[in-house]
């Protein structure tokens, strides 16, 4: 055998195991530094939060971020990650953000739960209508029926003269006001003498 292919073969070796700890030993330096450079990103924080919520999905997170598992286990002991994650989900309760991303999952099921009434012919009639209804107003992405307001036009036509001098009247003489009225309080009652405490 050639002892030159020998050699070969073993610094080909020697450098795949260099390379190899050369990877090893960045991975290891980069998960150390890694919750200290990110203590600070909101994103990530608020991401966690919502991992530790249910909202997302530990393989979304380590997606997002390219995360191995020996990464992901380093996040969990780091204390100060951990308290930063904690004060988010405080946060996310108190201004309400959890709630609402947990609905939001929970209401995309609402289509399957109402189509699934309407189909069912043994449901009673009013029930399948009610489950229509529902649908198409989770159906209409438009905006929202906006009640009827009253609204007033006020024309002020201050021509009148110029017509009598058989002039040409000036536009400016024509004032045009769009008014809406103002909410009203609720109604009075009426209150007789009678009604009031006497002193």
């Amino acid at each position: 055998m050639d002892p030159m292919y020998d050699v070969q073969d073993e610094i080909e070796r020697l450098k795949q195991e260099v390379e190899r700890l050369q990877k090893q030993i960045a991975t290891q330096q980069s998960v150390a530094n890694l919750p200290q450079s990110l203590i600070d990103n909101l994103e990530f924080i608020t991401d966690l939060a919502r991992y530790a919520e249910g909202v997302v999905s530990e393989q979304a997170v380590k997606q997002k971020y390219r995360f191995d598992d020996a990464t992901w286990a380093r996040l969990g002991d780091d204390e100060q990650l951990v308290e930063a994650i904690e004060a988010e989900k405080a946060r996310r309760v108190r201004n309400g953000s959890a709630k609402r991303e947990k609905a939001q999952q929970h209401i995309v099921k609402a289509p399957d739960v109402l189509e699934k009434i309407m189909n069912d012919d043994s449901q009673n009639s009013r029930h399948r209508v009610d489950a229509i209804k529902a649908l198409d107003s989770l159906a209409d992405n438009g905006p929202r029926a906006a009640p009827e307001v009253d609204k007033f036009i006020i024309r002020i036509d201050l021509t009148a003269d110029a017509k009598l001098r058989s002039a040409e009247p000036d536009p400016n003489d024509i004032i045009t006001i769009d008014a809406t009225p103002r909410k009203t309080p609720a109604a009075i009652t009426d209150k007789t003498e009678d009604d009031w405490k006497k002193w």
